[in-house]
């Protein structure tokens, strides 16, 4: 059997969601790295990085889903693609996987309308960036066709503990007190 034989959309899809784990693990540690500024390093030169690596994340997630309606196999609507527990394939885990893609390329795209909403806003928006990509996780840890094998596991460990730790560290970290005159 070839990979033409039914089972080339399915692992294009399964190709395109280990990418987006991938680079969204990346883009949340730069961008935490970048928000506790723990480089020495010149911040538009991070930024720049951060932003590809999250519009190459939102591609992949696009891409992940998208090439899903030529599989015969789920055979999805555009409906059930884009729409929590619309469809019937593994309901749950697909919900968390459309909602965290919802909330990524939402909170990915709110870049680009700071301006409109504000700084202080868009920061304490871009906060739930952690959120989406925890979802991310655990719908390809639930979900996936790879989730059981060691390759998978070990890739996941490789790419997401770094970003991991970071997200941990930040959470744990003591907030300092702002004093405000009476």
């Amino acid at each position: 059997m070839s990979l033409a034989d039914g089972h080339l959309f399915w692992i294009a899809s399964r190709s395109a969601g280990i990418v987006a784990l991938i680079l969204s693990s990346a883009s949340v540690a730069l961008g935490l790295i970048q928000s506790r500024r723990m480089l020495r390093v010149r911040l538009p030169e991070l930024r720049s990085v951060h932003e590809a690596l999250s519009i190459a994340t939102m591609a992949a997630i696009v891409f992940h889903g998208g090439i899903l309606l030529g599989d015969d196999f789920v055979r999805p609507s555009v409906l059930d693609l884009l729409v929590p527990f619309a469809g019937s394939y593994q309901p749950v885990w697909t919900a968390i996987g459309i909602c965290s893609g919802w909330a990524i390329v939402v909170l990915g795209l709110s870049y680009y309308l700071r301006g409109r909403i504000g700084v202080a806003r868009w920061r304490a928006l871009h906060r739930f960036t952690a959120l989406a990509w925890l979802a991310g996780l655990v719908h390809s840890l639930g979900e996936g066709t790879d989730a059981g094998q060691v390759w998978f596991l070990a890739a996941v460990g490789i790419a997401v503990l770094p970003a991991l730790c970071l997200l941990l560290a930040s959470t744990l970290e003591p907030r300092p007190s702002i004093r405000r005159a009476p």
